[in-house]
């Protein structure tokens, strides 16, 4: 049977409504997804049996149920009446803001970026913004409800729970709660088990035949770990734009009931109704990125601006001579949920540790020390974890950051091949009876 995955990961199209504001283009991310599987060879599209999306969690996009896309030809669809795609990494909601929001009846709380908690701001701010739209989900969710032409967005828990204000124990939304807010109940999605199917496709896309089975929507973190845990002992260290480390938690456990704001270490639902452990640090791949666009917009400011592609392999030459450092580097600049006060810093600075070479080494020591920081060895060994796979594209394509993994943990660690949420939701689709 095959299979055809996608996922949203890799689109970065960026505008905002404020400083604070990270939006994507909807109709430009749909665009590049229609690219990207007509690139597929035509004879495997035409073999496609089922279609399994998986997405970055937590973010936002309103639409029309009844005319959120166009099928003008076979080929593609086309984004229409939707709003932007307000991200994980939008900042609106201040920490004032979601202090004044009622409390989850959930394990979980709630952070900005979050889908419930840009909708109450939406709520307080622009709240005619709201009636322009009869449903709402991540991108990801958007995608299936296209091809199969869904009168209402169907969500599962490992998406619904990255919104914040549901319950994993009772798979509910905490539609008391959001009632007694005044919150648009209208607009929560219809929650399935992950891993189930919700329809057919509508029309044929690309090649691939009306019919086709259509998976529910996950989250990218669940589909990664499952590309590449291979054993219940395994920990799971991923770095791409941000950074996570994981392990599988005993199949009987249950989460606390209240939510535990300033604890590291969360539980996110999994499959089968199971939970990953899971340290999740808003600082990875994105602070090496930071890093390489300050230092090209320095440059442009003393009027040597830099136009070099290869900037970033330079950078990571240098790291790689530097084989150790003294300088520390806190590289926390986004905050972290469990602590959205902290900034980043750089210490124990001399004449002597200031080279590219030294920054880079530190940058990548630091991300390392900080998602150690969250979730410690001692924890992992207590889980009966025996080894760290590596996966994500930073970790991956950055050898200094596997340097300084391999040097932060005494378990050994190892790469994933196709560690790869794409893979993950495909080996999911494929799992399942």
């Amino acid at each position: 049977m095959w299979t055809l995955t996608l996922s949203n990961n890799s689109c970065h199209v960026g505008s905002g409504l404020q400083l604070q504001a990270k939006e994507q283009d909807t109709r430009a991310i749909i665009d590049t997804l229609n690219r990207c599987v007509a690139l597929l060879p035509g004879d495997k599209l035409q073999s496609v049996r089922s279609i399994g999306v998986s997405g970055q969690m937590h973010g936002v996009l309103f639409w029309r149920a009844e005319s959120g896309s166009d099928w003008p030809s076979s080929e593609s669809f086309t984004a229409r009446d939707t709003s932007q795609l307000i991200t994980w990494q939008d900042g609106r909601c201040s920490s004032d803001f979601l202090s004044s929001l009622p409390k989850p009846d959930s394990h979980l709380s709630v952070a900005t970026g979050f889908g419930c908690a840009t909708i109450f701001w939406y709520m307080k701010h622009r709240p005619e913004f709201l009636k322009d739209f009869t449903a709402a989900g991540t991108i990801q969710d958007y995608v299936v409800s296209m091809l199969c032409g869904l009168d209402n967005c169907v969500m599962t828990p490992q998406n619904a729970a990255s919104w914040g204000f549901f319950n994993t124990r009772t798979n509910q939304w905490n539609t008391d709660v959001l009632k007694a807010a005044s919150f648009p109940l209208s607009l929560l999605p219809h929650c399935v088990p992950s891993g189930s199917l919700v329809g057919q496709t509508c029309f044929e896309w690309h090649g691939i035949a009306a019919g086709a089975a259509v998976g529910a929507a996950l989250g990218d973190f669940q589909c990664s770990v499952y590309s590449c845990m291979r054993a219940r002992t395994d920990a799971v260290l991923n770095i791409s734009t941000s950074a996570q480390l994981t392990f599988a938690m005993p199949a009987d456990f249950k989460p606390p009931r209240s939510t535990q704001p300033t604890s590291s270490v969360s539980y996110f639902p999994y499959f089968d109704n199971t939970y990953l452990a899971v340290a999740a640090s808003l600082n990875g791949g994105n602070v090496l990125a930071s890093f390489v666009e300050i230092l090209t917009a320095w440059m442009k400011e003393l009027g040597a601006e830099l136009k070099d592609p290869s900037l970033y392999e330079k950078l990571l030459c240098l790291g790689l001579r530097q084989e150790s450092t003294d300088l520390r580097v806190t590289p926390t600049i986004l905050g972290e949920r469990h602590n959205p006060l902290s900034l980043g810093q750089v210490t124990n600075i001399s004449t002597s540790n200031l080279s590219l070479g030294h920054v880079i080494r530190g940058l990548c020591h630091g991300v390392l020390d900080n998602i150690k920081s969250m979730m410690p060895a001692e924890l992992l060994l207590q889980a009966g974890v025996t080894r760290i796979v590596g996966s994500g594209s930073a970790l991956t394509r950055n050898e200094v950051l596997r340097q300084e993994a391999e040097r932060a943990f005494s378990l050994p660690v190892v790469y994933g091949q196709n560690a790869d949420s794409a893979v993950g939701v495909a080996l999911v689709l494929c799992d399942r009876p």
